[in-house]
């Protein structure tokens, strides 16, 4: 058995060899220094490899082996890189389109358990109860513990209307919460507008998707038109928007900036990774040739009084807009620090259909500040419940294996001291946020997408009401 397993480890760490030179002198076409190979750890795999195939209790296939190292490889460095088989890849390219079956969940990876970072607008998931910052332990009669978050996210997709069940722990309470939850067709609406009154407009952003700032445009072009007089007041809603494609941020930002002003920059160890991204339609239409939709907004919506409202569900490309609209003292940002996901995930198809989700960069304001595990502090703090709803509170500096942000991270002030900051700033005190409130009276009533009893859109509209 000796000598069959030494055969096994040298032709798999022969053909490993082959392959990592392959690879490696196509970074020399590419890059001016190659990287040594790592001979000793390349050693120590194949034997690994080979015990596993000659002693494991039952036979696994190579595709298996291969795979689960790929899946290791990836899942140890971040919680957002990520190995994508060929439905996982399917699945992400139909997402980003608006359309899929599933809860409608946005989920990370936590200590082996999945994380809801932020459930999806009328989707299942929200319907349901699931919170920001619950933690799903069981699948069904599975538990989630030992499984990859693909695993996961594939259990938890399936059929329309068939049922699942989810076992979640939740900050705040003492034993275990059992969802049922009836999957279905998630038809992500990305954009959505509503005159609340003469003057004052708001604007909703689910997701970032493929036709989002297309979408965003149209809807403002509606809302200055369905106004009689002018227009006072905006309020861009980015509350557990868990962000999505980056030209998509790019577009709702410039909706609202000068043409030309910087959005994002990017920063990581090659030079694709490197890129400044302005309010400019080569930086923000997805093919060229293509029609500026931004050109038909009315000029207003340039200076007009904007609040930007964010919550710790607010992720990703939603931060690249808070923190740019701030960055530019555009808008005023309120609510509650933002979840600090400040990194970029660039698709690397692999062939066959299948790919890898890899951490490429970090993300910055126009002013330099990281966003990785910070967030965005919002310019008016606003009481975020925690005392009933402590499960809030997740952000991605919570998240084991998050990268670290890159500048020192400033001393965070009490939240009496922000308030009382605000107060002076912006001639503006919030209200108390009510102690208990029926979450049944903060769901918008059907047809409507706003509910008359959400405390920050009704500060965000007091605010702008106090500049006239």
């Amino acid at each position: 058995m000796g000598s069959k397993l030494k055969h096994i480890g040298l032709l798999f760490f022969g053909v490993v060899i082959g392959v990592a030179i392959s690879i490696n002198y196509s970074a020399i076409a590419q890059r001016s220094a190659a990287l040594p190979l790592p001979i000793e750890e390349l050693r120590s795999f194949t034997e690994v490899f080979g015990r596993i195939k000659s002693d494991y209790v039952e036979t696994v296939t190579d595709k298996k082996l291969i795979t689960e190292a790929i899946n290791g490889m990836l899942s140890g460095l971040d919680p957002h890189s990520a190995y994508l088989d060929q439905d996982a890849f399917k699945e992400m390219q139909v997402g980003t389109q608006g359309e899929f079956g599933g809860l409608g969940i946005e989920v990370g990876m936590e200590d082996g358990y999945v994380r809801v970072v932020s459930p999806i607008d009328d989707s299942p998931a929200s319907r349901a109860g699931i919170k920001a910052g619950d933690l799903i332990i069981k699948l069904d009669d599975s538990a989630v513990k030992g499984l990859t978050l693909g695993d996961a996210v594939k259990r938890m997709r399936g059929k329309p209307n068939t049922q699942i069940i989810l076992t979640v722990l939740r900050k705040g309470e003492t034993k275990p919460l059992l969802f049922t939850l009836t999957r279905a067709v998630i038809k992500i609406q990305s954009v959505k507008s509503k005159l609340l009154e003469p003057g004052y407009a708001y604007l909703r952003v689910t997701q970032f998707q493929e036709h989002t700032g297309e979408t965003l445009a149209n809807d403002i072009e509606k809302l200055f038109k369905a106004n009689k007089g002018a227009m006072r007041g905006l309020i861009l809603d980015l509350r557990n928007d868990p962000g999505g494609l980056l030209n998509g941020a790019v577009a709702v930002s410039a909706a609202f900036l000068p043409t030309n002003a910087l959005v994002v920059y990017t920063d990581g160890r090659s030079e694709d990774a490197k890129m400044r991204l302005k309010a400019t339609p080569e930086d923000y239409l997805r093919s060229r040739g293509k029609d500026d939709f931004l050109k038909k907004l009315p000029p207003e919506v340039k200076s007009v009084s904007m609040v930007v409202l964010v919550n710790g569900g607010s992720a990703s490309a939603s931060e690249i807009v808070a923190g740019a609209l701030q960055d530019h003292e555009r808008a005023v940002i309120m609510g509650q620090q933002t979840f600090g996901k400040g990194s970029v995930q660039t698709i690397l198809p692999l062939g066959n259909n299948t790919a890898i989700k890899l951490t490429t960069a970090r993300y910055y304001t126009p002013k330099g500040r990281s966003i990785q595990a910070k967030g965005i502090v919002p310019d008016i703090p606003l009481d975020d419940g925690s005392s009933t709803n402590a499960g809030l509170k997740l952000r991605e500096s919570d998240l084991s294996k998050h990268l670290s942000e890159t500048n020192p991270a400033p001393q965070v002030e009490d939240k009496a001291q922000a308030v009382a900051k605000a107060t002076i700033k912006y001639q503006f005190t919030p209200a108390p946020r009510p102690k208990e409130v029926d979450e049944k009276l903060l769901r918008p009533e059907t047809g409507d997408i706003v509910s008359p009893n959400d405390y920050e859109l009704n500060q965000a509209l007091a605010y702008l009401k106090s500049k006239y």
